[in-house]
């Protein structure tokens, strides 16, 4: 096993700093970095933070420990200083040696496993309409996460919690009631997920045309506009008029009590209505690649968390106020005073949350858990983690929340109960077409059947959809372009599996190489030097993307990667080579990054096509 870069180039730094300037080298910190792409080397020593230790200045000391590095390590090949920094050139066989002895190890990249569990919450929809943009967000973003943190050793176990009680579902129920006329989803010919949300959307029209009415009615009592009040105060009105006057919202309201006290005409209802619902989220789930090893429902744990409440009051975390409500005083945090428990007894969502935590815990004996929700929610994961911290559960420390921005479109943000929002399923549709429509300007898949074709189809545009989402850093607000998302020349998804298309389109036409005389090549080119620097750098960033829950640095450095082998692949010859040795070198080369592409890719949910 080769020694890795950064521990022999920080041990031969530390025996520099001793012989040269009889430092305690173990007391030093040594900065070690990747250089910047401007200057020629891989690693670069920061030596400001030495002048004080060794009395010269950065530049001298650059140079002396360069010629010291240089004479005392193989590795290093040369030098060069830039005030004070020591960039250190890797010699051409340490990365010809690494190439064939590590880079196409079938793990590489991969860490080796751990007993360490971590659960991963994402998705978490609500039964009254189907899957989003921003749950498309929500779900590649935490599955791509899942997949980072099993790369770098974890036990990892990817749940949801279902949010299928609560007025919003009863709104859908309600609506189908009267006036679904008794169909299913098979009966009018629809998605069923999409048929339960459009019973939400009409909820929504049929109370805006009773609201109007109302309005108008007041209008008429009042003789005049005068006293009625601005449109903002209307729109502000909306929900005490839904509380107060509606008939639909007493309707909605009274379902959500009857289902509450188990009536078991409106609990069929609910069953009935929230499996349509499931068989659409299992369909959109497949298109997208997730899987979940267990699923949570609110209707079994929103009364979950009342005996931490009453655990909480006992260790005085908790207080009661005189109406026998709940409450934990956070303001030494800066978080404010938080209920946890209604007067009359009744939980809250931060209850609920509580008593889910707990429940994970014991179902899995995970001590770190991730949870993956939209940034408008920062503050109730503050106040969350802060409670379970101060109760004392063993996994308190370990709790992340991967926040994250909304997804707008170029027309502008979108309304679930408008109507104005697209639909995941609508959305992979479309990529998947524009994907097609890009394909009629090509014709390297003709030789193929129209299904084989279509499958390629298929993965380019989610290609294009995934890429295009998760190479967004999570906590930026982003604007989904679906015709920008297929540019083969773009920061694209599609743009990096035309690189891999490449190397396994060379493989083809190698037909049966020999791959022995890679051993005897000798000096690389700068497009070599260049691929296997980053190769290389691909099990550290993995790590680091895996402990910073973010997904987009892979995203990025595979685009970084594909751009690099493009480069290669044109400024040098692979299969004409001049020499048996350069053939063989650079076919290995190509199936290393292919497989680095294909891994890497794999992490973020991409498929990667043979051809393209």
């Amino acid at each position: 096993m080769m020694q890795q870069l950064p521990d022999l180039l920080t041990a031969g730094v530390r025996s520099g700093l001793q012989t040269l300037y009889q430092l305690d080298a173990e007391a030093v910190d040594v900065t070690l970095q990747s250089t910047r792409k401007e200057f020629a080397g891989e690693f670069t020593v920061v030596t400001f933070p030495l002048t004080r230790l060794a009395r010269k200045k950065p530049e001298e000391i650059g140079q002396e420990l360069g010629e010291y590095l240089k004479g005392q390590l193989d590795e290093v090949a040369d030098f060069n200083v830039i005030k004070g920094f020591l960039n250190l050139v890797i010699a051409d066989r340490y990365w010809i040696d690494f190439l064939l002895q590590q880079a196409q190890e079938e793990r590489f990249g991969q860490a080796p496993r751990t007993e360490e569990r971590v659960v991963v919450e994402f998705s978490s929809p609500n039964t009254n309409k189907p899957l989003h943009l921003g749950h498309v967000r929500n779900i590649l973003l935490g599955w791509s996460t899942s997949q980072l943190l099993d790369a770098a050793g974890y036990d990892v176990k990817r749940v949801q919690i279902i949010n299928d009680r609560g007025i919003a579902i009863c709104k859908s129920m309600l609506a189908w009631q009267r006036f679904g006329e008794g169909k299913t989803p098979t009966q009018a010919g629809m998605k069923p997920d999409h048929f339960v949300g459009k019973f939400y959307v009409r909820f929504e029209e049929e109370f805006q045309r009773e609201y109007t009415a109302w309005q108008e009615e007041q209008f008429t009592k009042s003789g005049g506009k005068e006293g009625m009040g601005s449109e903002a105060h209307w729109k502000e009105y909306r929900n005490t008029y839904f509380n107060e006057f509606s008939g639909l919202g007493r309707a909605a309201k009274a379902m959500l009590r009857a289902w509450e006290e188990g009536d078991p005409d409106v609990v069929a209802l609910w069953k009935k209505m929230n499996g349509w619902v499931y068989e659409g989220f299992d369909e959109t789930y497949r298109r997208l690649g997730v899987t979940f090893d267990k699923l949570y429902y609110e209707s079994d744990t929103y009364l979950l968390g009342k005996d931490m409440a009453e655990a909480g009051l006992e260790k005085g975390v908790f207080y009661k106020k005189e109406d026998g409500s709940v409450f934990v005083d956070l303001t030494d945090a800066k978080l404010d005073q938080k209920a946890i428990l209604r007067s009359d007894g009744t939980s809250l969502y931060i209850t609920q949350d509580l008593g889910t935590a707990r429940l994970r815990y014991d179902d899995f004996g995970a001590r770190r858990m991730v949870y993956t929700v939209g940034d408008e929610q920062n503050y109730h994961f503050q106040v969350l983690f802060e409670i379970l911290k101060r109760l004392g559960e063993p996994y308190a420390e370990g709790l992340y929340h991967l926040s994250y921005g909304m997804v707008d479109l170029p027309t502008g943000k979108m309304k679930s109960r408008e109507g104005t929002v697209v639909d995941a399923d609508d959305l992979m549709d479309e990529v998947i077409q524009e994907a097609y429509n890009s394909s009629l300007e090509r014709d390297a898949t003709s030789e193929l059947s129209e299904d084989e074709r279509r499958e390629i189809i298929r993965k380019i545009g989610m290609a294009a959809l995934k890429f295009q989402i998760i190479k967004v850093g999570p906590q930026k607000r982003m604007t989904f372009d679906p015709k920008e998302s297929v540019d083969l020349q773009g920061q694209t998804g599609p743009y990096v599996q035309n690189a891999y298309v490449r190397t396994r389109a060379v493989w083809r036409k190698a037909v049966s190489p020999e791959l022995a005389a890679a051993a005897d090549y000798r000096e690389l080119e700068p497009t070599e030097r260049e691929l296997i620097s980053q190769l290389y750098a691909y099990p550290g960033l993995v790590q680091d993307a895996a402990a910073n829950y973010d997904p987009s640095v892979v995203a990025m450095y595979c685009y970084e990667l594909a751009k690099a082998l493009h480069k290669f692949w044109h400024d040098v010859s692979i299969l004409s080579a001049e020499t048996d040795a350069a053939v063989a070198f650079r076919l290995s080369l190509c199936r290393a990054v292919g497989n680095v592409l294909k891994s890497g890719m794999g992490l973020l949910g991409i498929e990667m096509p043979e051809r393209m």
